[in-house]
């Protein structure tokens, strides 16, 4: 995969050579040297496996013992919160849980360290995961999860529709959708969902739409270049969507969880997800009103299989800690692939060794396997941008204005393209 990060986007970089003093971010010979206790600040710990790991941890430190520190559920608001204690230099975030987008912007701004790819193996990693985890070619954070966007599809009521197979375009979701609410059980149904409130999520959905259709939002080079006849087709696949009720109204609310429980309370036909989902849906105590009923597949596009934003997390050691060499310690074991399995099979968060997805034994268990590889290897990378907040923010503007009908198409990427080209100008 190619990595977007160019001199183009970096320009606007504070930093991040091996230039940077010791205990800064970016610092080549920055010393990873204090013992003792330390904090984990992540999203909240929905599936309760992260603090299995931290009690693992901890009977075996009991001098250098992980606190969890759970932030709010919004990605956006995690990233704020980082920012702004690393802007305080506070020490009281040790380790953190980044979004694979924010590490550019982490690394530049000197709020992360460089951390020893040779303490490290990353070769057995998947290389997508692998490059979204480096700066300039440095590796400042340790992949834990990744993720690939995958459509949940009602699988009995596609077969009792009379259609055999998982929609692969655009037209053909549209056109199973006819089918199945032509049925007494779909007709009460919504056809479709993603994530299309105004965060993150907006930024994933729009993005993987444009590049589902051909088109980019910078090229290969980081030039923005979305403003093209390529992208207006995928933002539009969207607008129709809501114009002439293919996707839920109640979607321009929804973030993961409220599409999630769209899908798991039966409400949905199709849904645009993570493979978090997944072990939702097969929960047998009552709570999942699709447990063998539903199918997993590659996402639509405009002429064929469509094309995954990617997704996923790592570890990253805040330039502020004190305790930088058990932080490091915590990301070795936390990060292994014993732990990456439990995390594939306790809260179907994706992995990061390529091994897991190859293993026989997995791939029957979880048919899904062999199509999750797929997504995340022929996912796309969001910009890779040092000025990364204001990017997605100027993406979400244009996309939530056309999804609700205040700008066309063409305004919202007009729109679009230019204040990109003032995020990367030098």
């Amino acid at each position: 995969m190619a990595t977007v990060a160019t001199s183009a986007l970096l320009l606007a970089a504070c930093g991040g050579g091996s230039s940077a003093p010791a205990g800064g971010g970016g610092g080549g010979g920055a010393a990873l040297e204090g013992v003792g206790p330390i904090t984990l600040v992540q999203g909240k710990d929905t599936s309760n496996f992260v603090q299995g790991v931290l009690d693992s941890w901890n009977s075996q430190h009991p001098d250098q013992k992980v606190t969890l520190i759970e932030l709010p559920e919004d990605a956006d608001a995690q990233r704020q919160q980082m920012i702004q204690n690393a802007t305080a230099k506070s020490d009281a975030y040790d380790v953190l849980e980044v979004d694979n987008v924010w590490t550019a912007e982490f690394a530049a701004n000197r709020y992360i360290v460089e951390l020893p790819q040779d303490q490290f193996p990353l070769s057995e990693f998947l290389p997508p995961v692998i490059d979204a985890a480096k700066y300039k070619n440095k590796l400042f954070a340790v992949p834990s999860a990744s993720d690939g966007g995958l459509l949940y599809y009602r699988k009995d009521l596609l077969d009792a529709a009379g259609v055999t197979a998982a929609p692969k375009t655009w037209q053909e979701l549209i056109d199973a959708c006819a089918k199945v609410k032509a049925t007494p059980a779909g007709a009460s149904l919504n056809c479709y969902a993603g994530q299309f409130q105004k965060y993150e999520g907006l930024t994933v959905n729009a993005a993987e739409a444009i590049n589902s259709a051909g088109g980019v939002i910078t090229d290969d080079q980081g030039k923005p270049n979305v403003n093209t006849p390529q992208a207006k087709a995928g933002l539009d696949f969207l607008v129709n969507g809501f114009k002439n009720g293919y996707i839920a109204k109640e979607a321009l609310t929804y973030k993961e969880e409220e599409a999630r429980r769209a899908f798991q309370e039966g409400k949905l036909i199709f849904e645009r997800q993570w493979p978090y989902m997944y072990s939702k849906l097969v929960a047998t105590d009552g709570s999942s009103q699709v447990n063998g009923k539903f199918g997993v597949a590659p996402l639509p596009g405009m002429s064929g299989p469509g094309v995954s934003s990617l997704g996923g997390h790592a570890k990253a050691v805040s330039a502020f800690s004190k305790n930088k060499k058990t932080a490091l310690d915590f990301i070795k074991f936390f990060t292994s692939k014993e732990n990456n399995q439990k995390n594939f099979e306790q809260a179907s968060q994706a992995p990061v060794y390529t091994s897991i997805y190859d293993d026989a034994t997995l791939q029957s268990k979880y048919p899904y396997l062999a199509t999750l590889k797929q997504s995340i290897l022929t996912a796309k990378p969001r910009p890779k941008v040092v000025r990364y907040g204001d990017a997605t923010l100027a993406i979400q503007d244009a996309a939530y204005g056309a999804l609700q009908g205040n700008l066309t198409t063409d305004q919202a990427l007009q729109q679009l393209q230019s204040k990109l080209e003032q995020l990367t100008a030098g």
